[in-house]
């Protein structure tokens, strides 16, 4: 009877997260269905016209000031190559670090988890004029640059991947790797042919993770790219809606719903991904 009662309770809480999780998604496909006029009277009642979204799509694919194409364009490139640093890097550094077996490979690892627990807030100005004056020194871009928001992206996406490829490789028996030597493959030839495969379910948590996180990050790009320049990504570019004096509620939300549904596509479509790579990292 307990046990039942216990059920009821986490399905009742499980519901009510839900739906405390819920609304603002359901707000924000409301309100992309309204006029501005229609959402400063009443943002929380039902539009009159269903189809307005579909209008308020156009004005913003067409509107000349916020690119949005351009800024969707901008968002792949920097999520994709970003997320290829990530793991690539990520995957063979965690490598390293769990077949050397010395002082210093533990001091490493154990930086790279101390630096998970870092705010952001701390380092971001800081970041920024180091960029600026390794652009000065060396004349490569690094702010307003698919490079630098790549490399920053890298940089602080690394230390959480490592810490999640660490723990899943030390699982992975060092036969299959002495084999391999064995055999006659090198070390990058036994990392790419041989531990790389392996680390598949790992692999799509990670990219997962790290994907939502770029596709959705607004302050980094706002602190590299800064707003106005010609590489903007999506969350930049729904910021232009905002004005200083006159803000567009209704293509706001239209935008934010739009850059909304490719991350809960690709989430809901990858969910077992996440889930069989946490739990096989954990039990292994």
């Amino acid at each position: 009877m307990n046990r039942k009662i216990t059920r009821n309770l986490l399905e009742a809480l499980a519901i009510m997260l839900v739906i405390f999780f819920m609304v603002p998604l359901v707000l924000v496909f409301i309100n992309a269905n309204k006029t501005n006029a229609e959402i400063l009277n009443a943002p929380l009642s039902l539009p009159e016209n269903w189809g307005t979204i579909w209008k308020n799509i156009a004005n913003i694919w067409t509107n000349p000031n916020i690119r949005y194409s351009k800024a969707l364009y901008s968002s792949v490139i920097v999520t994709f190559f970003s997320l290829a640093g990530i793991t690539i890097f990520s995957a063979m550094g965690a490598w390293v670090l769990v077949r050397t077996k010395t002082k210093t490979s533990f001091a490493i690892f154990m930086m790279f988890v101390a630096a998970m627990v870092i705010p952001f807030q701390v380092v971001m100005f800081p970041l920024v004029k180091w960029f600026g004056t390794f652009q000065q020194w060396t004349g490569i871009p690094m702010l307003r640059s698919y490079f630098g928001i790549i490399v920053a992206y890298i940089g602080f996406g690394s230390s959480l991947s490592i810490f999640m490829f660490h723990g899943f490789m030390k699982s992975i028996p060092l036969d299959i790797e002495e084999a391999a030597y064995i055999d006659g493959c090198g070390k990058v030839k036994t990392f790419f042919l041989i531990v790389l495969p392996i680390l598949k379910p790992i692999y799509v948590t990670v990219l997962i993770l790290n994907g939502i996180w770029i596709w959705n990050d607004f302050l980094l790009p706002m602190l590299v790219l800064g707003k106005g320049t010609p590489v903007q990504t999506i969350p930049l570019a729904v910021s232009n809606f905002a004005g200083a004096f006159v803000t567009s509620y209704d293509l706001m939300m239209t935008a934010i719903f739009m850059a909304l549904v490719p991350v809960v596509i690709f989430f809901i479509s990858a969910q077992k991904h996440i889930i069989k790579g946490m739990v096989e990292g954990s039990v292994k």
